[in-house]
């Protein structure tokens, strides 16, 4: 059957569509065609429309080799932000192998945030050969952001802030924003201090432009308004920024001065590296782990989760070994028993996906935990009895045993509800215990589901058969 013209360009538009920010395999090949023939021109041509963030995607998807090879090629072009852009992983990878002049400069582009970003994971020597290259100031700046505690808002700000005197109005302002060569080159709002540099307010850049000259600058002030300490945790300036819908908010010393400024793209970024780290944890696949990771790497990562749930598995097997006679007197049972697990594993995972993330926006709390947990409780219960009820009727049809599909009902209501209430109430226990619950939870959950499962459902089994 022939595809009409038009559907065959909705389906083309569809793909391109779910490929519009992806980096395209003929753009790559083409790019490392450029690396292979030595033709740096056609690389640099190649490279030039493609933001920082493509160019860091791309040194992340090719081996380390042809990466080196690029890097080399490209020289001077380099641009320091795909530094910014780029994973942990290889960034100190990449950073070896540009040559001093290159890096030298890629640096001095970047703002000071950027640059404490890229020093944290590197070795002394390394940040030292880093700090060399900057204006003197500029390296008193990092200097200072890197004494801050790590994962704090002081290591997350920048030090370019625009400022003003609470005393200005607009016209001032203007005059002052055209008259500055440094600007930093994004900013969002301008920060209003006391005398003592201690923020009273931030004036958003639409509202300063709208606004006459003779305006005071106090009368602008955002309704909105909030100030970090540079020890405040980064995930809890990322959790305000995304709770109370903040673009950037100014960051004081132990003395209330002003010393930084966080922005909305980075703690954005804060919230997207957390969001990652609780899915691998949740996958038990380690939270460093990244697609640029060697074999080695890899296996040590995984390594030990596996060994847990092997744990895990072997304590389940005890379970069932108490039930030897029951198994070889009623052969079905061995047929039926992954069912009654796997159903109950699915919904514990459900739950637990539920509460992790809960916790994590901080939406599950002392107020409603109690709540929560009976409806995930009731859950557990409604689903149980609704597949209780098919697994007997299947049990029945394939087995013949009215009695046998009772067993199965009732081990699966049971199953179902202990999921549901294990799977909301470890990952709640372990927070109050300040153990990350997306660490440890799935083991747990995985553990009393098939413990219970097992348990149930060859134990209603021996009392109701034998």
């Amino acid at each position: 059957m022939t595809q009409e013209p038009e559907q065959a360009v909705e389906e083309q538009d569809a793909r391109d569509d779910d490929d519009a920010y992806a980096l395209r395999p003929k753009n790559v090949t083409a790019i490392l065609y450029a690396v292979d023939t030595d033709d740096r021109e056609q690389l640099v041509a190649l490279l030039e429309p493609l933001h920082p963030a493509d160019i860091a995607d791309m040194l992340e998807q090719i081996n380390a080799f042809d990466r080196m090879r690029l890097i080399k090629l490209y020289g001077k072009e380099f641009d320091g932000d795909i530094l910014s852009e780029l994973d942990e992983s290889i960034r100190e990878e990449v950073i070896r192998t540009l040559h001093p002049e290159v890096l030298a400069e890629a640096v001095r582009e970047l703002e000071s945030d950027d640059v404490v970003d890229l020093l944290e994971d590197l070795d002394e020597a390394q940040q030292e050969a880093i700090l060399e290259v900057l204006e003197d100031s500029d390296r008193v700046a990092v200097e200072q952001s890197l004494t801050y505690p790590e994962y704090s808002a002081g290591r997350l700000m920048q030090r370019e802030v625009v400022m003003a005197p609470e005393h200005w109005n607009v016209g001032e302002a203007i005059d002052y924003l055209r008259s500055t060569e440094d600007l930093p080159e994004q900013f969002y709002h301008i920060v209003l201090v006391d005398p003592k540099l201690r923020p009273i307010g931030n004036v958003g850049l639409g509202r300063l432009m709208a606004s006459r000259r003779e305006v005071l600058l106090r009368s602008l002030i955002s309704e909105t308004f909030h100030v970090f300490p540079v020890t405040r945790p980064e995930g809890e300036v990322a959790y305000a920024f995304n709770q109370y819908h903040l673009i950037s908010a100014p960051v004081v010393d132990e003395n209330e001065r002003l010393v930084g400024v966080i922005t909305i793209d980075d703690a954005m970024a804060v919230l997207d590296e957390e969001h990652e780290e609780d899915i691998l944890r949740l996958a038990g696949v380690g939270e460093e782990s990244r697609l640029s990771d060697t074999v080695l790497e890899t296996t040590k990562q995984r390594l030990p989760w596996l060994a847990v749930n092997l744990m895990t598995a072997i304590l389940a097997s005890i379970v069932i070994a108490q039930f030897e006679d029951v198994i070889a007197q009623v052969v079905a049972l061995a047929v039926l028993m992954p069912i009654v697990a796997s159903m109950g594993g699915n919904a514990g995972t459900q739950s637990l996906t539920v509460a992790v993330r809960a916790l994590a926006t901080k939406d599950l709390t002392g107020s409603n935990v109690w709540r929560i947990i009976r409806r995930e409780g009731t859950v557990g219960l409604v689903n149980g009895a609704a597949f209780a009820l098919v697994m007997g009727v299947l049990e029945y049809l394939w087995f013949g045993s009215a009695v046998l599909g009772m067993v199965i009902a009732a081990a699966m209501v049971i199953n179902m509800l202990v999921a549901g209430l294990a799977g909301i109430m470890i990952p709640v226990v372990l927070d109050r215990l300040k153990i990350d619950p997306a660490l440890a939870s799935g083991t747990f959950v995985t553990t009393v589901t098939d413990v219970v499962g097992f348990f149930a459902f060859l134990g209603l089994a021996r009392v109701v058969l034998l």
